[in-house]
């Protein structure tokens, strides 16, 4: 119900503007919308554009205090050039050169790092290293000195993921150097946190407390791997085992609750067999999609991508998606559900399905 334009109404917005005040009556479709109506919009970004990107800038950015990373972020196109998938959700690939060393830091974000391809860097966390490989899910929670070191003679590219745009929204971010170089370069299968908590269903009497992020660096893709085959067995014998029919999934968990890997960020993966397609669903909350192997299609609102190994998918908040398999298709996903959840935000549809 719009007031009347008069002389005295366009005074009274004037006197609002010069006391900066903004009156809601003129703007509550945008402020108070029917549905959630993300500025992110969906998108896919190619492995294979990104990946020749990233190898141009290993030859023409050097890795060192000053820049600290060579990581390239993925820039929403409708977050009007801020650096970020998704309001809530920074990801990157960032590219380490052969014999390269990135300097030690921390800083308040929660960041993992997902290998889609290749080995030979070892990330150090809080003195710890920890080797990367293809498949491996890796933790640097806030507030955790980390580097990288590369070991071998041929560079190595990997995504990166952090709660930046969450921590700048809320103004909670701290930053501070570290050594110049790691404080480790020792080259171990396994470090030293694997060894102590990721034994399954094992958990040391020297740590029962429970705390908020996850105290493994390094979620191993064997594993990874052999609970989704596992899954679809179960499924094949009649057993209920997986997400929905030809669709299996795991959530990343921290062994000390039972609960999300961070408190910021969530991180799962799923394998869909050869010609599944799932249900259409709808959830508050964003999340990033990357295709660590096979060949399909991740469908976004009205978007269609044909996707392949490395491409990667933004799913803004409350954008209807789905996923087809044209072969056996096996991706990764990370989220901001358990910031949604802890808020009591969260509400998912499922086409087909009741309210």
């Amino acid at each position: 119900m719009a007031p009347e334009q008069t002389e005295a109404l366009e005074q009274l917005y004037t006197d609002f503007a010069a006391q900066h005040l903004s009156p809601l009556w003129t703007q509550l479709g945008e402020v108070m919308t029917d549905v959630p109506r993300s500025k992110a919009i969906p998108f896919v970004w190619r492995w294979n554009d990104l990946l020749p990107l990233a190898a141009r800038s290993g030859d023409l950015v050097p890795v060192g205090r000053g820049g600290e990373r060579r990581a390239i972020a993925l820039a929403n196109p409708g977050l009007k050039g801020r650096p970020y998938a998704t309001p809530t959700i920074w990801a990157a690939i960032q590219y380490l050169g052969p014999r390269e060393t990135a300097p030690e830091h921390r800083h308040s974000q929660n960041a993992f790092r997902f290998v889609v391809e290749g080995e030979g860097v070892w990330t150090v966390v809080n003195g710890d290293p920890v080797a990367m490989r293809r498949g491996d899910f890796l933790l640097t929670p806030g507030w955790n000195f980390h580097g990288h070191h590369n070991e071998t003679d041929h560079p190595m590219a990997w995504i990166d993921g952090l709660d930046v745009p969450l921590a700048e929204h809320l103004d909670v971010g701290f930053f501070e150097f570290g050594t110049e170089r790691v404080t480790d370069y020792s080259t171990p299968d396994v470090s030293r946190a694997e060894r102590l908590w990721a034994n399954p269903g094992l958990r040391p009497l020297s740590g029962l407390d429970s705390q908020v992020n996850s105290p493994i660096h390094a979620y191993r893709w064997e594993y990874t791997d052999r609970a989704l085959t596992a899954q679809l067995e179960l499924e094949a014998e009649g057993f209920p085992a997986t997400v929905e029919q030809g669709h299996a999934g795991i959530r990343y968990s921290n062994p000390t609750n039972g609960g999300d890997v961070m408190s910021t960020l969530r991180a799962e993966f799923h394998r869909l067999r050869e010609g599944t397609q799932t249900a259409s669903r709808r959830e508050v909350g964003s999340s990033v999609w990357q295709v660590f192997d096979g060949r399909g299609e991740i469908v976004v609102a009205d978007q269609v991508w044909q996707v392949d190994r490395g491409d990667l998918v933004v799913v803004p908040s409350w954008e209807p998606w789905e996923l087809r398999a044209e072969t056996q298709l096996d991706l990764f996903r990370f989220s901001d559900a358990p910031v949604i959840e802890r808020l009591a935000f969260d509400r998912t549809f499922v086409a087909g399905r009741e309210r």
